[in-house]
């Protein structure tokens, strides 16, 4: 891994570029998983950004991005590879009419042509000129039987396939594994990591990143989104909108040519903010329902420092 990440200062620097404003405790741990080849453990809620890391790391380090989406079920074989079952059946027809010898016809369908490679075997097939960045998003939808899988992946980046034989990746890739939190992730894996949690941004912060990611918006507006999500985000939902509702949100508003918020407009495109219906009813019931908490809600801050 070539040594791009000078100072944690830099990391702040070149991610704020990148439009992706990090506080310091997170650069901090990017910085030091690129110097010393660990992996990085994101948790936080969902749309808080842990995602967006991987995504923005290979854009800085120039390289490929390889994303293992993990769900329920998934297995090593899905996550790894698999031979190309039909192509190999119909390879095995033609080389039989052609009188070819047996064996010579399994080291040929055994070969890296008829193997279908999926996300940890292209990391480590990536890595020969470039570390690639493997970005293994929700770990905590997979089964605990996959986590005891990836620490073995995760310790040596080598995987032996019977048939072809061990493959060892020259350069590590840089991997963010990020978790949701919906289960607890088991500590083996946690242990191979740096750990950072990513909490839901503050005023200042989540201010910020609205008038990063949409530079035209006007900044009496982008005050009064904030301070809505953020108040919004002060009661118990089922789920809280995170940051990147914020920015969904605020385009939708943008589309709609509003610059204000008005209670009309709140009502119209809750469905940008929450994703339950029953937040949605608790909303309009709980809250919206009283005129001086309507007033708080659409009120504007004080100027951010």
């Amino acid at each position: 891994m070539s040594s791009h990440f000078e100072s944690i200062d830099q990391v702040v620097n070149e991610l704020a570029d990148s439009s992706y404003i990090a506080d310091r405790a997170l650069a901090t741990v990017l910085f030091l998983a690129h110097r010393l080849e660990k992996p990085i453990f994101l948790e936080g809620e969902p749309g808080v950004g842990k995602t967006e890391v991987g995504i923005v790391i290979a854009r800085l380090f120039d390289t490929e991005l390889i994303r293992l989406q993990c769900y329920e079920g998934l297995d090593s074989s899905t996550a790894l590879y698999e031979w190309n079952y039909p192509k190999q059946l119909l390879h095995i027809r033609l080389e039989e009419q052609g009188k070819r010898e047996r064996n010579k016809i399994e080291e040929i369908i055994y070969s890296p042509e008829f193997l279908i490679k999926r996300p940890l075997l292209e990391a480590i097939l990536r890595s020969e000129e470039k570390a690639p960045v493997l970005l293994i998003d929700e770990i905590d939808r997979s089964d605990e039987e996959f986590e005891a899988f990836l620490l073995e992946v995760l310790s040596d980046f080598q995987i032996t396939i019977p048939e072809i034989g061990t493959i060892k990746a020259k350069k590590k890739p840089i991997v963010v594994v990020t978790s949701n939190r919906t289960r607890d992730v088991h500590d083996a894996l946690k242990r191979r990591c740096l750990y950072h949690w990513i909490e839901y941004p503050s005023f200042e912060k989540e201010y910020k990143i609205i008038t990063v990611r949409l530079p035209g918006i006007e900044s009496r507006f982008a005050k009064q989104v904030t301070r809505f999500m953020q108040k919004v985000r002060s009661v118990d939902f089922l789920k809280k909108p995170g940051i990147s509702e914020t920015l969904d949100w605020t385009r939708a508003l943008m589309t709609m040519q509003r610059d204000y918020l008005d209670e009309d407009v709140v009502i119209e495109t809750l469905g940008c903010i929450f994703k339950y219906q029953e937040d949605i009813k608790r909303f309009k019931e709980e809250i919206w329902a009283d005129q001086e908490t309507r007033a708080e809600y659409l009120g504007i801050d004080a100027p951010v420092k």
